[in-house]
């Protein structure tokens, strides 16, 4: 009997119509996610905080952002040598097991950062090695899951996507509250304890894959699987030589590849202040505590912003159970035990500020509108994208640069009365709302073309190597974000707050005003890719 899916028999068994595989990857992927942005929304926060009074590490805030600019941007290079690694040595699901323990080791280590700042240092690295084996891989997995590459292999990764978002949702509120309101090192530690978990309930679920993700040689010398790498490079390189001095289509098809490759680094250089500057405009220089009227309707939308997506991501948990618990029980167990750990968490944190008089919004508190707006908007925007009003890729990326663009616009605006130099200040809370809606819209019409455009338009022997350069392109802009948040208090000091964001708003303003102006010119060197 042939098998509609890949893997095993149990893996056959559907959950919304998907194999039931998709979902042991999807939360795997999700605790990884929740541990990663968990991590992230507390990095410039803790080593800002002032050392006596909030145990934080003191430093300057240039200090931190080009710190957080360099652990962003790595987290970007180490996939290609994880994809690498796992391609020739370990397999997928060796290489994600390794890498979640890593991540896992990482996360203990920070946690240890009141003992030793080594501690520190030491978890930094381990994440970034660990996402370098983890990351690429199991989204590897996800489509080796579907026979076919139709919406069915589209719509799988859309729910993959899905797990990415929640996790992110739920780390960023959770890690972050624990973080700001208990203690550093908890919030560290908080988001270890479910990658443990994730790393687990994957390690004891591995089987439904069948032969999916395993070791492509049961024994080979790491010498001359390094070697073979080498070859197989130095050999596809050739090969582009020669492509691109017989057919025209093969070189004008890279040369776009590079072209969308330079123009996201503008974007992602921009978009990832939000983890810097923008979490420092947040903590220094937002009003953030509510009273009265205003406590009670945050306290509420709050509550529902939290709840309802830990309903349906329940609600999915129980549906997978009933088609996995009696062949993978351990790990379905191990899976429901984070959830109610989780749960719990929830429901003592959402007493927690109802029992206070007034809501003050955490700093790190912003950060789940990314998320949120992401599971608002998305369907909206496949629907367009669907549609006859669906514009070209070229337009699609000059949208998104436009629309990050507005968004720290309105942030220069709303920084328009802080005073030069100043180091705290009460802007309202609605400037950085809108900002954050208006780049997840950005997002939204970046993000899934740019990789979409590198997988339609790389020749097949080429599509590792051109994603490795998109890697690249986001490593830059990661590492350039940090350095050029690290600014913010001499721009500040001599020119303010709303010129600093001006800088991000007029340059990818331009950038993507420059893309309309290339538009034509992109399409016709597609050569008919859509």
């Amino acid at each position: 009997m042939e098998f509609k899916f890949g893997g095993s028999a149990t893996n056959q068994k559907t959950v919304l119509g998907h194999p039931s595989g998709l979902f042991v990857l999807f939360f795997t992927e999700m605790w990884e996610r929740f541990s990663y942005y968990g991590m992230r929304a507390l990095l410039v926060l803790f080593l800002t905080a002032a050392i006596l009074d909030d145990g934080g590490w003191g430093w300057e805030r240039a200090e931190a952002l080009v710190l957080y600019g360099w652990y962003t941007g790595l987290v970007y290079i180490t996939p290609i040598f994880g994809g690498l690694i796992a391609d020739k040595l370990m397999g997928y699901r060796k290489a994600v097991i390794a890498g979640a323990l890593l991540m896992t080791l990482g996360h203990a280590s920070m946690a240890l950062e009141i003992t030793s700042d080594m501690f520190f240092y030491l978890g930094l690295g381990l994440l970034i090695i660990g996402n370098g084996l983890f990351k690429p891989n199991i989204s590897s997995m996800v489509g080796q899951l579907y026979k076919t590459q139709g919406k069915e292999k589209d719509a799988g990764y859309t729910i993959f996507y899905m797990g990415i978002n929640a996790g992110a949702f739920l780390g960023i509120l959770l890690c972050g509250y624990i973080g700001e309101s208990v203690g550093w090192h908890y919030g560290f530690g908080l988001a270890g304890i479910f990658m443990f978990f994730g790393m687990l309930q994957f390690y004891f679920a591995q089987k439904i894959f069948g032969r999916i993700g395993l070791s492509p040689k049961a024994t080979v010398d790491f010498d001359d699987a390094i070697e073979d790498s080498v070859e197989d490079a130095v050999e596809k390189i050739e090969e582009v030589i020669e492509d691109s001095g017989k057919s025209k289509v093969t070189r004008d098809r890279l040369i776009v590849i590079g072209v969308f490759s330079f123009f996201t680094i503008f974007f992602w250089w921009a978009f990832e202040q939000a983890g810097g500057s923008m979490t420092i405009f947040a903590a220094d220089y937002t009003d953030r505590v509510l009273i009265g009227d205003g406590a009670m309707v945050f306290k509420v939308f709050n509550t529902i912003l939290t709840v309802v997506p830990m309903l349906i991501i329940t609600w999915v948990l129980i549906t997978l159970f009933k088609q996995t618990f009696s062949k993978y029980s351990l790990s379905n167990i191990l899976l429901a035990t984070s959830f109610i750990i989780i749960w719990g968490i929830v429901i003592w944190m959402l007493n927690r500020e109802f029992d206070a008089e007034t809501a003050e919004v955490k700093a790190s508190w912003f950060g789940i509108l990314n998320s949120f707006f992401i599971i608002a908007f998305a369907p909206l925007f496949s629907k367009i994208w669907q549609s006859k009003f669906n514009p070209t890729g070229p337009i699609k990326f000059a949208i998104g640069l436009i629309l990050l663009g507005l968004g720290f616009g309105i942030l220069a605006y709303g920084s328009m009365g802080i005073p030069l130099g100043a180091k705290t200040a009460s802007v309202s809370m609605i400037f950085l709302i809108l900002a954050y809606l208006f780049h997840t819209l950005g997002e939204l019409c970046v993000s899934p073309v740019g990789l979409s455009y590198v997988s339609k338009l790389a020749p097949l022997k080429l599509v590792g190597m051109m994603f490795g350069i998109w890697f690249v392109a986001n490593f830059i802009a990661n590492l350039t974000a940090g350095f050029t948040g690290s600014f913010i208090d001499p721009i500040v000091e001599e020119y303010g707050m709303a010129t600093f964001f001006l800088i991000f708003t007029f340059i990818p303003l331009g950038a993507g005003v420059l893309m309309i102006i290339l538009n034509k010119t992109l399409l016709k060197m597609m050569h008919g890719i859509r």
